[in-house]
């Protein structure tokens, strides 16, 4: 049996597909699981054992793809035409994905029912089964995991995220850590999932007073770069930084032994979750109740007046100002009781 998987999307939402990974591999262990996500994404999926292939397509901007992408793309697509598959799900909501699901000539080729207005006809007849369950107010995993779960017959206890421990990098600098630290990641491509920087600094100050050291963990971006320099500053061998230089497999290595990860939505986030790293997150503009850690210890931060993890949102906020009703004062009382969730 050969199973195809895409997933067209952003670095954590690779790791979001994971618990249907293991759950497949549990029911069907002589299965080939194949996988397709966007170009630049697949490091993060290097801890999952349980996948056989991984594809690559380019990333969707228009004006950014070169010819060496449409290359890629079009060695991709005809990877997958090529190649005889029994199941094939969409689970990116994407006409690229669907594409790939379309090539593969799966003898059941499905998606979810939640977008099936803006599918056109010839979409709609390229699928042997569209799931139509209500996914409102659910987790994004288990969204993405109630397809292939009914058409599969997967176990309904969904498992963890998985980035296997086997799979983890030493850090290049582990002779700096100290062996009790924290890890803090303040970067996000996204302004509205932002936290203002003079409130991480005041936030990490306050943080040494119960953690002995604190690494702060970034992008290679040279914006995430020197922002995590400017947190580091006056800190001395206290605060370190990762530099933007250590990959995922080491990241996952430095989570794995950290006391507790802070840090806002992000894809450093969700491994931390993977690597049942105790998590303190900040959530303004995401959804808590959908793309909160999962199955791991966790805290979150959202705007005063509502409870600590709860789902839902705050209406009328514009941009990142939900982001901003969340005080320092939250945050440390969150990563304090974090402190000792680990054993």
């Amino acid at each position: 049996m050969r199973i195809l998987f895409t997933k067209l999307r952003h670095i954590g939402d690779n790791l979001l597909i994971t618990p249907i990974l293991v759950a497949t591999r549990q029911k069907f262990p002589n299965a080939e699981i194949w996988v397709a996500v966007r170009r630049g994404t697949e490091g993060i999926l290097a801890g999952c054992p349980e996948i056989d292939r991984l594809l690559t397509t380019a990333r969707p901007e228009e004006g950014k793809r070169t010819w060496k992408d449409f290359g890629g793309d079009l060695g991709t697509f005809l990877t997958v035409l090529g190649t005889s598959f029994d199941y094939a799900f969409e689970l990116g909501d994407n006409d690229r994905g669907r594409t790939l699901i379309t090539a593969s000539r799966a003898r059941v080729r499905a998606t979810h029912g939640g977008d099936l207005e803006k599918l056109s006809p010839a979409w709609r007849r390229s699928f042997t089964r569209i799931v139509e369950t209500d996914r409102n107010l659910l987790h994004q995993v288990e969204m993405d995991y109630m397809t292939p779960c009914e058409v599969l017959g997967l176990s309904t206890e969904i498992p963890p995220l998985r980035f296997d421990s086997s799979a983890a990098l030493p850090w290049k600098e582990a002779a700096a850590l100290n062996g009790n630290f924290a890890v803090l990641h303040a970067a996000t491509r996204w302004h509205c999932k932002s936290w203002p920087l003079d409130r991480w600094r005041e936030t990490l100050a306050r943080l040494l007073e119960f953690s002995p050291q604190v690494v702060i963990s970034c992008g290679p971006s040279a914006v995430e770069r020197e922002e995590a320099q400017t947190l580091c500053e006056g800190f001395g061998s206290r605060v370190i930084t990762t530099g933007g230089n250590a990959s995922w497999r080491e990241l996952a290595w430095i989570l794995e032994r950290a006391r507790y990860y802070v840090g806002g939505d992000t894809a450093a986030m969700h491994l931390a979750a993977a690597m049942q790293c105790p998590i303190v997150s900040l959530f303004g503009h995401s959804v808590p109740g959908q793309f909160g850690p999962w199955k791991c210890p966790h805290i979150m931060v959202a705007p005063a007046g509502r409870k600590r993890g709860e789902p839902g949102e705050v209406p009328g906020l514009p941009d990142n100002d939900r982001m901003l009703k969340i005080s320092v004062e939250e945050v440390v009382s969150a990563c304090r009781e974090a402190s000792g969730m680990r054993r």
